[in-house]
């Protein structure tokens, strides 16, 4: 969609993320771990593909070597007191969003998050709430050459069906089975890799029609991210660019 963002791009362009270093490496950390144990303890990435994933994440946000392999080292006894959770629901504007957490305390954990939904007259909601407007799918992310068109035709010989061009960059969309294989076609012709990652991508998006609530809804969106547990935030918001503008202009 020409002149939109979706939340994804969003936060590449904007830099909404958490503001120290420790906090994220200590996500990723929890994240490597869950791999291991999902992976019935396996730690060779290549025989555990949720584990390749989450260390391509910590690379992705430059967390050192030894950081990842103390993470794999540790998660045996670390893992077993983490679990899983998916929270689905409803922000302000009736925005959809789905938040994906690792904790050791899944109460205290759920109470927080309904808690930042609630704040904004927003809501939890059961399983399927949400997610049914939601498709699990793989994103790489590779920067836009100066010969975009060129390089879009060369995706479509590699086989690639669904991406969208944003303003400096190409989102490449795909199985989520085929992610590894995709990226390492791109590396192998010498593209650069920005990211790669299992999404959750809206089917339907919300599109957002002023400043009040593009703060409103990008405010929400960061106080869930910026939760201690939170790994992951999906929502199906769409704002146009001159709406971004405004905002980046104003702040």
């Amino acid at each position: 969609m020409s002149g939109h963002s979706h939340y994804s791009t969003i936060k590449r362009q904007k830099g909404i993320k958490d503001a120290q270093k420790g906090r994220v490496f200590s996500k990723l950390s929890r994240l490597i771990s869950l791999a291991v144990k999902a992976g019935g303890g396996i730690t060779d990435p290549s025989a555990n593909y949720k584990l390749r994933m989450a260390i391509e994440s910590a690379r992705a946000a430059n967390m050192p070597k030894e950081n990842v392999e103390r993470a794999i080292s540790r998660a045996g006894v670390e893992a077993e007191s983490l679990e899983e959770m998916t929270y689905e629901g409803y922000g302000p504007m009736g925005i959809a969003v789905i938040v994906e957490v690792t904790t050791d305390s899944r109460n205290r954990t759920g109470q927080e998050i309904k808690n930042i939904f609630e704040r904004v007259g927003g809501s939890l909601g059961g399983p399927g709430s949400v997610s049914f407007n939601f498709d699990t799918q793989g994103l790489i992310v590779i920067p836009k050459s100066d010969n975009a068109q060129t390089q879009i035709l060369n995706l479509i010989d590699m086989g690639v069906e669904d991406f969208q061009e944003e303003q400096d960059s190409i989102e490449i969309y795909t199985q989520q089975d085929k992610v590894s294989d995709i990226k390492e076609k791109l590396i192998a012709q010498g593209i650069n890799v920005v990211s790669s990652d299992i999404i959750k991508r809206p089917k339907n998006y919300q599109t957002l029609t002023n400043s009040v609530e593009v703060e409103r809804a990008l405010n929400f969106l960061e106080k869930i991210e910026d939760h201690d547990d939170v790994q992951k935030v999906f929502t199906n918001i769409d704002i146009p660019d001159e709406l971004i503008n405004k905002q980046e202009a104003a702040s």
